[in-house]
């Protein structure tokens, strides 16, 4: 009963700050870190545990065990951070377990890594739907982002991957 009675208090008092999954960097920044919502992020560790509520006393919901998987924080509380993970899967987060490192992760079936940013480039290698990397930069204006897994790094375009809002700019530009 005390969870609910904090959660239900959190909302009224407006501790507890929350922006619609997947509408993008922005439009604001969070009440409590300062930083976009939504946002993405990725996590630390190999296991990261997603709870019902923003606290240890709610209980695990997910136990995520894939360190770098890019995450879109849609929520925040104190020290906690609500999370949408690339399968659907919600929680929240205590903020140690993420961190600002941008990751993709490959949502269709077979995705080209290509040399240069263009559907005629040539292909570095076939990634496989789940393989995930680094998301190295991505100019807003280009449905292509530089991308890299293992030691090989190429551009993907967009529409095959999850970790970057459509039109966002992510890295040195």
């Amino acid at each position: 009963m005390r969870g609910a009675f904090l959660l239900l208090t959190c909302l009224l008092l407006g501790g507890w700050t929350t922006a619609p999954a997947g509408s993008g960097p922005g439009p604001g920044t969070g009440s409590v870190d300062g930083y976009l919502m939504p946002r993405f992020v990725s996590l630390r560790t190999d296991e990261v545990n997603f709870r019902a509520g923003p606290g240890f006393q709610y209980p695990v919901v997910w136990i995520y065990k894939r360190q770098d998987l890019p995450v879109e924080v849609i929520g925040e509380f104190d020290v906690w951070r609500q999370v949408l993970a690339p399968d659907g899967g919600t929680g929240w987060v205590h903020e140690a377990t993420i961190r600002a490192h941008r990751s993709f992760i490959i949502t269709s079936p077979q995705a080209s890594l290509r040399a240069s940013p263009n559907e005629a480039a040539a292909v570095v290698a076939y990634l496989n739907f789940g393989v995930s990397g680094n998301l190295i930069r991505c100019d807003g204006t280009s449905d292509w982002c530089e991308a890299g897994t293992g030691h090989v790094t190429g551009y993907l375009a967009r529409e095959d991957f999850w970790g970057v809002f459509p039109n966002e700019t992510v890295g040195d530009h």
